[in-house]
């Protein structure tokens, strides 16, 4: 009999399945894409930070899957994950657009042209 394993939002409370709907393994949260710190990707191995992961943008790889990537609340260390079938498309999308939404630089500039 396969178990299926869970874990609880660190943020939102929401019982979370550790297999997204296409099987893949899942590390965050598929409502509100927060995640747990538990591996130290710098140093390798089990993290002791334990701390909250907040979603801070989107990165498209060459193959054009999508990762979300996280920043720890209190390490600052970053990660990125897969983005899984059934997240938030609203923060997903949010979070892709935000760079063209909020340039470093104004876009009255463009208007010269």
């Amino acid at each position: 009999m396969l178990r299926t394993r869970t874990f609880t939002c660190v943020r939102c409370g929401l019982t979370v399945g550790t297999l997204d709907p296409a099987g893949a393994v899942r590390n965050h949260c598929p409502s509100c894409l927060h995640s747990q710190h538990l591996v130290d990707h710098v140093a390798g191995g089990r993290s002791d930070c334990r701390s909250r992961m907040s979603p801070l943008s989107i990165a498209v790889l060459r193959t054009g899957d999508w990762r979300v990537v996280h920043r720890c609340t209190r390490c600052d260390e970053l990660t990125s994950s897969p983005v899984s079938p059934d997240d938030n498309q609203l923060i997903l999308m949010r979070m892709a657009v935000r760079p063209l939404a909020q340039p470093p630089f104004p876009l009255d500039v463009f208007a010269q042209w």
